[in-house]
């Protein structure tokens, strides 16, 4: 039955409408509902805080981020130049969007490692105590001036 409601869905006039006019769709609107295509948690409207990715070179990346998106979400959304950065787009299946974090704002995030992210963390590159995977960070208001250390390199745990 689920299927038969995606099928129906895609194929539905609108969507096609859709598709046509702007050849990208973020949203698919079947009838009475709106379902975003993002992997980001619902937030409200609006609320973000103030990031900073640190690069090896020293060179500091100053952006806004919105409430419930993930750090890696925020460097695409931002289209922040780092090379080689979240390379498997969020599914746990490479060890890219590595950043390290203050011990202070590691204790301080709402959620630990699971084990799938700590799997992907052991084939990481400069793997420290406060490690995280940036896609499985997400952004909460009392992450306002975050500082997250960007690594030297990246290891591509899918190569």
């Amino acid at each position: 039955m689920f299927l038969k409601t995606c099928l129906r869905t895609f194929s539905s006039p609108r969507i096609q409408l859709l598709l046509n006019k702007n050849s990208v769709a973020s949203k698919i609107v079947n009838h009475k509902c709106v379902a975003s295509l993002s992997t980001s948690k619902l937030a409200p409207a609006n609320e973000k805080v103030k990031i900073t990715f640190v690069l090896n070179d020293g060179k500091r990346l100053e952006t806004e981020a919105n409430v419930g998106d993930t750090l890696l979400d925020v460097v695409v959304n931002n289209d922040l130049n780092i090379e080689g950065f979240g390379a498997c787009e969020g599914t746990v299946t490479c060890s890219t969007c590595h950043v390290i974090l203050k011990p202070e704002d590691y204790e301080r995030l709402p959620e630990e490692a699971s084990d799938e992210e700590r799997d992907m963390l052991d084939l990481a590159y400069g793997l420290t105590d406060t490690s995280r995977l940036g896609c499985q960070v997400t952004i909460t208001k009392d992450m306002e001036g975050l500082e997250v250390q960007v690594p030297e390199t990246i290891n591509d745990a899918r190569s």
